[in-house]
């Protein structure tokens, strides 16, 4: 069996996002929401709300790009746990939605990124997505893990995976 565009993009982007939302919940009840939205890592990285916009930003651009669209517009104006739990339901709301066959065949398609300096990158669909759009959304959702667990939130990795849901006891071979 192969893995397919689909199938190494949507689910995890959705399933990730899932996780992130129930993060905001945990640390709402635990922390100041008001203090950890604008947490940092370090004072010249972006705070968690960033974090949560440029990882919602990477997973609907990367389904779009795909998909030769247009993505959602989400201005990046959350403040607070309310909006960015809003933001995790659209985000998560616009991939389950998208066309697996048309994800699937996007391998061949061309996708460029243009950064407002003139500079950028071309790829393949595929490349795009395994070398650029999977990295920079887990480059931001484990950021955003990493600015609540400096903060005193009790995360754990149970937490960052808690998609696969309990594991079960397997018996010896």
């Amino acid at each position: 069996m192969t893995l397919s565009l689909y199938d190494a993009s949507v689910p995890l982007f959705a399933s990730m996002l899932r996780n992130m939302r129930a993060w905001l919940d945990k640390a709402a009840a635990e922390k100041d929401e008001a203090v950890l939205a604008e947490a940092r890592l370090y004072e010249d990285m972006a705070p968690l709300t960033r974090q949560y916009q440029m990882a919602s930003d990477t997973a609907k651009n990367a389904v779009a790009r795909l998909l030769g669209e247009t993505p959602p517009v989400m201005p990046d104006t959350e403040t607070n746990f309310a909006e960015l739990r809003e933001r995790c339901d659209k985000t998560i709301a616009y991939l389950e939605q998208a066309d697996r066959a048309a994800i699937d065949g996007a391998g061949a398609r061309e996708v460029v990124l243009r950064f407002p300096n003139g500079m950028g990158y071309r790829f393949k669909g595929a490349d795009y997505l395994t070398r650029f759009a999977l990295p920079n959304f887990l480059f931001h959702a484990t950021t955003a893990y990493a600015i609540l667990r400096n903060q005193g939130v009790s995360l754990g990795k149970p937490d960052f995976l808690q998609h696969l849901g309990m594991p079960e006891q397997i018996p010896e071979a």
